[in-house]
């Protein structure tokens, strides 16, 4: 089965010069729209590292209330402002990381950069995009998850007691206080959980789109519709999240882990030190919470890009 529409329409954003205009909507757009679906899902995320990292929680809404009794509304959005700017960059990136292995992929096994792609040449450049993405979002990784993870009681809580300094007081901070204390490797500390996390959602995130839209477009026409691009996009971000979740959990863990306390020593010793102690479900933790958000999330991110690429192209054939 080829897999023509996801990479004709990408690559049809970057093939010539007259079509750069369309390429830096895109861009700007994609953007724009992944630092809004950010902001507006992060205090689920929030939600979900602290269920994930701590086991005194007995489920979603508990969480949800003891981080508003005692530190109220900005207790979710801890370090959100330096996670709405590098997943913004990062996600343009990503796109971009995916077209040019697609592009490359098949100029190397077809001999021309606009055939049609296989399923296993979508996900082979997926899983590029994905690994590309580990390496410039590592360090924001950790710092969002130790901003997230500490404890500030506001004022409201405890107005008789002094509040105590909190040791991270930004996430730039956060990242220098990492760099002295634990040194470079800090900085990409559970970067094996995420590069198995990113490489295999990624590559199933745009092939379960990219067959989805092949499958439920009607024969006889080349782009798919509205409500098609809606059910496409949440769905690949359901599936991809769905499986990830595992490594995801165990991500969480190995980067709340602060210098001084070594309580894994890897990949594995964090997974099998936290089924040992709290069975399989674990690995499970978080898991409604990201499908939740990945549907909606997933379902903008294609449909604005669906948008933009029709209109960039009508543009450019009315020039």
């Amino acid at each position: 089965m080829k897999f023509g529409y996801l990479r004709s329409a990408i690559s049809s954003v970057y093939i010539s010069v007259g079509e750069n205009q369309r390429s830096n909507a895109i861009c700007l757009l994609e953007i724009q729209n992944s630092g809004l679906s950010t902001a507006v899902g992060y205090p689920l995320d929030t939600v979900k590292v602290r269920i994930q990292t701590e086991g005194h929680y007995n489920g979603i809404w508990h969480c949800i209330q003891e981080t508003y009794r005692t530190e109220r509304v900005l207790g979710f959005y801890k370090g959100v402002s330096a996670s709405v700017f590098t997943v913004s960059l990062i996600s343009s990136v990503s796109f971009g990381t995916y077209r040019n292995f697609l592009c490359n992929i098949c100029k190397l096994r077809y001999g021309a950069a606009d055939a049609k792609p296989s399923g296993l040449d979508v996900s082979l450049a997926g899983g590029a995009a994905g690994a590309v993405r580990v390496v410039l979002m590592t360090p924001s990784e950790v710092a969002k998850v130790r901003m997230q993870t500490q404890r500030n009681p506001h004022s409201s809580v405890t107005p008789s007691q002094p509040l105590s300094k909190p040791k991270y007081r930004g996430s730039l901070h956060c990242l220098k206080v990492i760099a002295k204390e634990e040194g470079f490797g800090g900085l990409y500390k559970g970067c094996s959980a995420l590069l198995c996390r990113d490489c295999s959602s990624s590559a199933i995130y745009f092939l379960t789109y990219s067959s989805l839209c092949d499958w439920l477009t009607p024969a006889g026409k080349n782009k798919p519709g509205f409500l098609v691009v809606l059910l496409s996009g949440g769905s690949a971000g359901v599936l991809a999240w769905g499986l990830a979740t595992p490594l995801d959990v165990l991500k969480s863990r190995m980067q709340v882990d602060e210098s001084g306390q070594h309580k894994y020593k890897g990949l594995i010793h964090c997974a099998r030190e936290s089924i040992r102690k709290e069975g399989l479900k674990v690995l499970f933790k978080g898991l409604g919470l990201n499908c939740i958000r990945a549907f909606p999330v997933n379902m903008v991110v294609f449909v604005t890009y669906e948008a933009v690429l029709r209109f960039t192209e009508h543009f450019t054939k009315q020039k």
